[in-house]
């Protein structure tokens, strides 16, 4: 069919969606592994870096980038990645777990409401009571086996995962800090700063149970002794902010700071390529150029400029719309005024 619209506005229903194309590369979530890779990957490493991850090298980071994430690795510190939506600050972190082989990044959204228990560990309470009174309805036996059964009903946070101890440290995405509401970069302090904490539920058990098994970020059982949990690899973290709010200066001192420019042609290119194949450069020049020729101070995201590419140049149904249309629509400033 030469039209390319699935949804036609006629309020009368049809089965048109079964011909909807795949998905862009980087909204294809049900996207398996790339073959012949070895060890843990993370599944959204092909969404975050391209479907030709080969390519990821072709990202071209500036000098800058690069010698901040050494500097964390390095120092065994936090990496804060400022700069506008759009420049890759919740990408790095994937590209690091991709180049280092240091599989699944464990990723921390943050939002108004988030607490540090949040990241830490999660202790479902009244899951365990409605669960001991039905035992007890049953029986007194199986109910005092179920009561001691604690660690089923815990879970450790992305950030509690990343410090389990581990030969080999864990990436640790914190996204968007500057959601935060103001207490969080400050409760963050203790634990970026001694790599360790404590399940005050365990603790308290501790002498009747040494070591508990509880669930992980990833889904696994771990044990845990004493109650406690401290690193022996302090993991990579990279918390990410839009600048939306300044952050105290304990946070800083504990932090490499990173702020990512806007992608030049080069970062853009490549990026293109590794979605979208060389031949999605090729066919998109002029939207390369176009996004690169915005005016100072515009806020453009690089995934604007791919779904453009995409809706232009890889579903053949959307040429009967010009490339200024879906440009127009699509790359649209976001810090312009509706």
């Amino acid at each position: 069919m030469n039209d390319w619209r699935i949804y036609r506005g006629v309020g009368q229903p049809h089965d048109g969606v079964r011909r909807l194309p795949a998905p862009p590369p980087w909204r294809d979530f049900a996207a398996s592994r790339e073959n012949g890779e070895s060890g843990p990957e993370d599944p959204s490493s092909a969404r975050r870096l391209g479907v030709r991850r080969r390519l990821v090298e072709s990202y071209a980071p500036r000098p800058a980038e690069v010698d901040a994430v050494n500097a964390a690795l390095y120092l065994r510190r936090p990496l804060l990645v400022t700069g506008n939506p759009g420049t890759g600050k919740s990408t790095l972190a994937y590209a690091i777990a991709h180049e280092l082989g240091l599989g699944r990044v464990l990723r921390w959204p943050i939002v108004s409401r988030t607490t540090l228990q949040d990241g830490l560990h999660r202790y479902d309470a009244i899951g365990r009571l409605q669960d001991v009174q039905l035992e007890r309805a049953r029986g007194e036996a199986e109910a005092a086996a179920s009561a001691s059964g604690i660690g089923s009903y815990i879970r450790l946070g992305p950030l509690g995962t990343a410090l389990l101890p581990a030969d080999e440290p864990r990436v640790l995405l914190i996204d968007e800090l500057d959601k935060s509401d103001l207490d969080l970069p400050n409760d963050l302090l203790n634990t970026l700063e001694e790599g360790e904490f404590s399940i005050p539920e365990l603790e308290r058990l501790a002498e009747r149970e040494p070591v508990v098994e509880v669930l992980t970020d990833d889904g696994e059982r771990v044990a845990v002794r004493s109650g406690r949990i401290a690193c022996t690899a302090f993991p990579v973290i990279v918390l990410t902010s839009n600048g939306e709010r300044d952050f105290p200066a304990p946070l800083l001192r504990r932090c490499i700071q990173l702020e990512l420019e806007a992608p030049g042609e080069e970062q853009l290119t490549a990026m293109v390529e590794a979605h979208l194949g060389p031949e999605g450069v090729a066919a998109g020049t002029d939207l390369i150029r176009r996004f690169l020729a915005r005016e100072p101070g515009e806020v453009l995201a690089a995934d604007q400029l791919l779904n453009a590419l995409f809706l232009t140049r890889h579903d053949p149904r959307a040429q009967s719309l010009t490339r200024e249309r879906i440009a127009e629509m699509l790359m649209q400033p976001l810090d312009r005024t509706r």
